[in-house]
């Protein structure tokens, strides 16, 4: 196969991330990348050493492309970390396939780091420090990162909503009623109303 022209780690990442988009994240590997890119799978090897250098560009382009810029200072504290979980939650969600990537590489990603410093800035003027600020952040971490998951992979609106209301109302009252209910709830309903409960909590 020719040799690609300016093949550029933005271009490699592309190729990479269209194939976790497409086909998975266990399809993502040096050979299924290559393909993508019209390559050998040597030929890539002169560009990256391995999956694991496919995977950190990835997350590269994907948390390259969420705003960072501190939301206006006038606004409350809490109001300024949500319009960040928001801006997180709009990047990531657009390739949910690569969502454990983002997990386990975000440490070296700028644009990772770049929101992480903007947040703790946020809970810092807050007056959140120490192992309080620490909590804070990974809870946010978490909630967003778990919320883009249950969304893709498990939607209220989904089949196994419907199934946990079909159990016998007798044993489950309550979980029956809960997903009957939650069959209303529109995705950014449930993103927003379980932040803001995280919210409220970081500041007691």
């Amino acid at each position: 196969m020719p040799r690609p022209r300016s093949l550029t780690p933005d271009r490699l990442a592309a190729a990479a991330l269209a194939v976790v988009d497409r086909d998975g994240l266990a399809a993502l590997s040096m050979r299924t990348t290559a393909k993508e890119l019209g390559m050998s799978p040597m030929g890539l090897y002169r560009y990256v050493a391995d999956r694991d250098e496919l995977e950190r560009l990835v997350v590269d382009r994907i948390l390259g492309d969420v705003d960072t810029t501190p939301p206006p200072g006038d606004a409350p504290w809490r109001e300024r970390v949500e319009a960040m979980a928001c801006r997180l939650r709009d990047a990531v969600a657009r390739h949910p396939e690569a969502v454990p990537l983002a997990l386990a590489h975000r440490h070296r990603a700028a644009g990772g780091l770049r929101w992480s410093e903007t947040v703790l800035a946020i809970l810092t003027g807050a007056g959140l420090d120490g192992p309080r600020r620490v909590v804070a952040l990974r809870a946010l971490h978490a909630y967003v990162s778990g919320a883009i998951q249950l969304e893709h992979r498990g939607p209220l609106s989904g089949p196994g909503t419907e199934a946990i209301a079909a159990l016998p109302g007798d044993r489950f009252p309550l979980l029956t009623a809960t997903a009957r209910d939650a069959g209303g709830v529109a995705p950014d309903e449930e993103f927003l109303g379980g932040l803001r409960m995280l919210l409220r909590g970081l500041g007691d």
